[in-house]
């Protein structure tokens, strides 16, 4: 078996791993890579490799770092089948084509400024999407749906088996056989005790391990204290009369928002303020989740069970239109606004965030993880300009996170998780983390284990042994 890491090395997103074995090729991910926005346009369009010669994909979830680049990999010629769970076929069905919808956006905004800089004697290229609605189209009728817990036949002598990763809605770690060799794959591994879903599965035995590292170096406060949190944070804006904004990735952590939110109103521990959730994609995905009780924990299994409805009660709007979006621009606060995307990067937030960034009264409360070169990285950073739309903007509101809210396992979280099939494991493949996170977790395994982990470089390859 070979591996080479093409995505999330030394990098936290466009998660991408080939994997050659019994003479067939496949992805573990085809996700979008972002940040600095030429770089990301490279990566993201242009495969290392033909797309034709590949004869699988394997998704962990549906994230777009994970999922966000099967378009462009099916434009340019694959025509294999895409395994993922029966949750994530449908999260991916919504957010395939809201991704495509955005950037065809992000390009007609783009070129209406190339037009006023040509005016301007600045000859610039012309900006196209990376994908568009059609491409994104193509991709629906090869995704194949694999139940939680099954063994997955996908060529002759390569099977790999599915575990929960309790990240989000139909996530999954796995493990891949194949020529006598075990590959895991962590995905992303979640955090005990996060709302509506499961806990973290163990894997199985396995002789080698991809693992995230995205919060390796660090470990995260109790996830108990959220809701005191979530509770002084809204109180403070409201009294303050200020609006909440609250970029959240559309899909998990906007659901989980919601949940916290109805309980603690249903408790009496926050006032009864209108809340927006500001996303199209954030509805349909809401949609999804109602789909799937399957997925839930029991504390939102036993919320069904008391006839409520987690994601729906009084105050609280869902907006797909974007002219009742573009009314919230004009209403009174205190309310709260959770829109997409989460690291600020497109969508809906970047409006609110244009109308509330600069006002003391505000608060701006950051929910997941922020990739480096991101405006959300810049907000949590605390820098006293931020850029939105391309104009500079003094960061006035009140910024906060809510970092216990994380997807993503910490360092002690993924070592523990680790402890039961630690000893059979031979090297381990540190991913989706920046270097120094990286770093600090290898040596933390190295130690706790024995175990060498490796952070491999964009395109480095590897050949994995089997038992002797």
């Amino acid at each position: 078996m070979r591996v080479t890491f093409w995505g999330a090395a030394r990098a936290v997103t466009g998660s991408m791993h080939h994997v050659e074995a019994a003479g067939k090729r496949f992805l573990l991910d085809c996700g979008l890579y972002q940040g600095r926005r030429q770089e990301a346009i490279d990566l993201n369009s242009h495969f290392p490799f033909p797309a034709s010669s590949i004869d699988s994909v394997i998704l962990s979830h549906a994230h777009i770092d994970h999922s966000g680049n099967l378009p462009t990999l099916v434009r340019d010629g694959y025509r294999g089948p895409i395994y993922a769970t029966p949750a994530t076929v449908d999260l991916c069905l919504a957010m395939l084509a809201d991704s495509a919808y955005l950037q065809q956006k992000d390009a007609e905004f783009c070129n209406l400024r190339r037009d006023h800089r040509r005016k301007l004697g600045r000859d610039d290229r012309e900006c196209v999407p990376l994908y568009t609605v059609e491409d994104a189209e193509l991709t629906y009728p090869l995704f194949r749906q694999v139940a939680l817990g099954e063994h997955q036949h996908i060529a002759d002598g390569v099977q790999y088996r599915t575990y929960d990763a309790g990240h989000m809605l139909g996530s999954t770690a796995m493990v891949v056989e194949a020529e006598g060799v075990r590959l895991g794959f962590s995905g992303d591994v979640g955090r005990p005790g996060l709302p509506i879903i499961r806990d973290p599965e163990k894997l199985g035995p396995c002789d080698y391990l991809i693992l995230e590292s995205t919060y390796g170096d660090r470990l995260h406060k109790p996830i108990g204290h959220v809701e005191q949190k979530l509770e002084a944070i809204v109180n403070r804006t409201a009294q303050r009369g200020g609006k909440i904004i609250v970029p959240s990735f559309a899909v998990g952590r906007t659901q989980q928002l919601v949940l916290m939110l109805h309980q603690l109103i249903d408790a009496g521990r926050i006032p009864s303020i209108p809340i927006f959730v500001d996303s199209p994609l954030a509805v349909n995905a809401t949609e999804v989740f109602r789909k799937h009780p399957e997925c839930y924990d029991e504390e939102a299994r036993k919320f069904l069970q008391d006839g409520k409805d987690p994601f729906g009660f009084y105050r609280l709007t869902y907006v797909r239109e974007s002219s009742e979006s573009k009314k919230l621009n004009h209403l009174r606060g205190p309310f709260m606004v959770i829109a997409a995307s989460g690291m600020c990067e497109g969508g809906r937030i970047l409006h609110h965030l244009r109308n509330n960034i600069e006002d003391p009264r505000s608060t701006v409360l950051i929910t997941g993880y922020q990739a480096e070169n991101t405006l959300g990285r810049k907000i949590l950073e605390g820098h006293a300009e931020v850029p939105i739309f391309g104009e500079p903007m003094r960061l006035r509101a009140e910024v906060v996170s809510l970092d216990e809210l994380s997807g993503h396992a910490d360092q002690r979280e993924l070592i523990e998780w680790m402890r039961p099939f630690a000893a059979g494991l031979k090297k381990v493949f540190l991913v989706h983390g920046e270097p120094g996170q990286g770093a600090v977790l290898a040596k933390v395994i190295e130690r706790e284990y024995g175990i060498e982990a490796v952070q491999p470089a964009r395109g480095e390859t590897f050949d994995l042994a089997g038992q002797a």
